[in-house]
Formats: C-alpha cells, sequence, structure tokens
C-alpha cells in the first residue's frame, strides 16, 4: 500500500509541472530523443534532461540505447494507478455533488413552500 501511495505520489508530482506533462503528450505520440523533446522548449537540453530524469524516476518514461541515441520512451500503465485513483475519487465526488444537488432542490422546495405559504395568510 505504501509504495503505491508513495507512486502516485511521484507520479502527480512529476505531472504538476508543464514542461513535463507536455513531454509526456509528446512521447504519447511515439518515442522521441532528447533534442526532439527539448525542441519546443526554450530551455537548455540540462534543463530538458533534469525534466526526464524526474520522469523516468516516477517510472513515467523509459529510455533505451539504440546506436548512439537514447530515445525516451512512454511507459503507459505507470499512469493506471493515477488514472485508478482518479476514477475512484470522482465516483465518490460525483455522488456527493449529486447528494448536494439533492440537498439543496429539497431546502429550496421548502423554502418556496415557506414563502406560499406566507403570502397565503
Amino acid at each position: 500500500m505504501q509504495l503505491t501511495a508513495e507512486r502516485l505520489d511521484s507520479t502527480f508530482t512529476a505531472l504538476a509541472d508543464p514542461t513535463r506533462r507536455a513531454i509526456v503528450a509528446r512521447l504519447a505520440e511515439g518515442d522521441a530523443t532528447v533534442n526532439e523533446l527539448a525542441a519546443p522548449f526554450d530551455m537548455s537540453l540540462p534543463a530538458v534532461s533534469k525534466h526526464l530524469k524526474v520522469l523516468e524516476r516516477c517510472g513515467l518514461i523509459s529510455r533505451t540505447q539504440v546506436a548512439q541515441f537514447r530515445p525516451c520512451h512512454l511507459e503507459p500503465e505507470a499512469l493506471d494507478a493515477a488514472v485508478g485513483w482518479i476514477e475512484t475519487n470522482r465516483r465518490s465526488w460525483m455522488e456527493r455533488f449529486d447528494n448536494l444537488a439533492a440537498h439543496l432542490s429539497d431546502v429550496q422546495w421548502a423554502s418556496s413552500k415557506a414563502t406560499k405559504g406566507d403570502t397565503d395568510e
């Protein structure tokens, strides 16, 4: 359980940065080299490499050796824990919102009934 919580924390921490989210989105289209991943950003290659290390440490990406290149590869199954957590909590939140909506409807109905009762007297 603790390992899963730590992995979930590291995944959400990694995805909290817009540059890393953009890198993950790019890798969802296919493998890419560091230079290819760095192209859209106004930052140095070492800065992009730091972002890649964060993504690699939490298991979202992996790197392989192909000749002199080290392409990055998205590990989509690493997102499964985050997706599962979001879906589980989304269902809970939706149930709570539905309960709140029903309660507010009841309160509004009671208020409306009380107001009509005041004008009937």
